[in-house]
């Protein structure tokens, strides 16, 4: 009963977070014969500011907000149309929600007691009825499920177990029922359109039993996972729903490799180009969610978001500040991405003598970038050059340290002689050094590396190439013995 509780996943789409505010209504004009109108009437209010919110990721944006008036009526109106999607009114205190449909129709007239959201009334809009009937219903179900997943959970014997098990199946195919009567009979609303992007692909194989069986099932889970969702319907980016299922797609679906990522961004943002609002979103989802990758390596695919969208014009939207901040983290990476070169670095030591990085021949290279001030770098370099000692010295490791800030070359010879850190080659760029680099409009040592913070450490081999970056000691350690571990076999 391990996936129970994703039956009753988006029961109710009604959440209470609701962002600032990102976009206001046009100016209220005499002719609204083109905009929108959403007229409240509560009897549970005199006063207070109502809110008009739209489903955006997971918080309420607000589109538009109202004084409540002594006779409980609050009035939405601008000029231009809604863009379509999930709704909500959220009432003063922001306490209270309840959500609705707009699409097409756009004079909508509501009638909500605050006591009794389960029946409130939404008129001028064909959309709402069936959206109202389906609401109630799953209230219904989603509380007859809660309770055998609790009972099932807090069971005692097996019979019992099985007994909850097979409630909660049975009302999960009435509620799945339910859900395919609405999608057959009513093949073109925006409650089918909902429906169907919720949708989960089943199993090819309901018990498998051998490896490619799993393969299977994961290739055919995958290949329909999309089945419901269109790309070309800006509806679906204002839901509660859409935003959920785009994270669990490309953190847990597709491969992580970045050529695959790569591969299937590129995929579906050419289907989203023909629908301005999921374009956009789904480029901004994906730049924020790639800018600063959690897996090693995946900021190939940031790169290559900034290569073929932002560097070519497609995101206008954007603020300049944006773009610029795009455009300097793109650039502090290109050079330093997983299975490059890394870039021949050609310091001095603290006698003044040049020791680059590629005339130190090493099966391993780690290369450190720190700050004898840093309190990190404080715990790690002793850490590191202990381990190193135990350990990688003997497997042909080799360490380029390189101090980040110039300013403070006493105390970093200082720290080392301190801490008896001889065995590693120590260098820092001079100021002249920095001055003829930037002179000469050549990317800093930083941009190379990607230096934003101390201490920074990347693992190369024999040929220079990056193959590992900002990796924890121990995972550093735990990568390197399964380097050494390969090479045996």
């Amino acid at each position: 009963m391990r996936n129970l509780c994703l039956a009753i996943l988006f029961l109710q789409f009604s959440s209470l977070a609701i962002a600032q505010q990102t976009k206001k209504s046009e100016p209220i004009t005499k002719n609204n014969d083109s905009g929108f109108v959403v007229t409240l009437k509560t009897p549970s209010y005199k006063d207070g500011l109502m809110y008009l919110c739209y489903h955006m990721g997971k918080n309420l944006n607000i589109a538009d907000s109202t004084i409540v008036t002594p006779q409980g009526v609050a009035l939405f109106k601008g000029n231009q149309p809604l863009p379509p999607g999930i709704y909500a009114i959220v009432f003063p205190g922001k306490r209270l929600t309840f959500d609705f449909f707009i699409d097409k129709e756009q004079k909508i007239n509501i009638y909500a007691d605050s006591a009794d959201l389960q029946n409130v009334q939404v008129k001028g809009s064909s959309e709402n009825p069936l959206f109202q009937e389906y609401q109630k219903y799953v209230s219904v179900v989603g509380a007859q499920l809660q309770q055998e997943r609790i009972a099932y959970t807090t069971a005692t014997n097996k019979a019992d177990s099985t007994l909850h098990q097979q409630n909660f199946e049975k009302y999960n195919a009435e509620l799945m029922a339910y859900r395919d009567s609405i999608m057959i009979n009513k093949p073109k609303s925006m409650m089918t359109t909902c429906l169907n992007a919720m949708r989960e692909p089943e199993l090819l194989i309901k018990n498998p039993k051998s490896r490619q069986d799993t393969l299977d099932n994961y290739n055919y889970y995958k290949s329909h996972y999309w089945d419901g969702v269109s790309f070309m319907d800006d509806r679906i980016i204002r839901t509660p729903f859409f935003l959920p299922k785009l994270e669990r797609y490309y953190r847990e679906v597709v491969m992580q490799a970045p050529d695959s990522i790569i591969k299937d961004i590129d995929y579906r943002l050419l289907f989203a180009r023909n629908s301005t609002e999921m374009y956009k979103f789904m480029l901004n989802w994906l730049t924020d969610e790639y800018i600063n990758p959690k897996i090693m390596g995946q900021d190939a695919v940031f790169v290559h978001l900034f290569e073929k969208y932002h560097s070519k014009g497609e995101t206008p939207w954007l603020s300049d500040k944006q773009h610029e901040t795009i455009s300097r983290r793109a650039y502090m990476q290109m050079s330093n991405l997983i299975g490059v070169k890394a870039s021949n670095l050609e310091m001095v030591d603290s006698t003044g003598k040049i020791k680059a990085l590629y005339d130190q021949p090493a099966e391993y290279t780690l290369v450190v970038f720190w700050d004898p001030t840093c309190g990190h770098c404080k715990e790690e370099i002793p850490r590191i050059d202990s381990i190193y000692k135990a350990s990688w010295k003997a497997h042909g490791v080799k360490i380029y340290s390189v101090l980040s800030d110039n300013e403070k070359k006493n105390e970093w010879v200082n720290y080392i002689k301190e801490h008896k850190i001889g065995e590693w080659a120590h260098v820092y760029e001079t100021k002249e050094m920095e001055k003829i680099v930037a002179d000469a409009q050549r990317p800093s040592f930083r941009q190379l590396y990607d230096v934003i913070q101390t201490p920074t450490i990347l693992l190369l081999d024999k040929e220079k190439r990056i193959i590992g970056k900002k990796l924890g000691i121990m995972q550093l350690n735990d990568f390197l013995i399964t380097k050494w571990g390969d090479k045996k076999k």
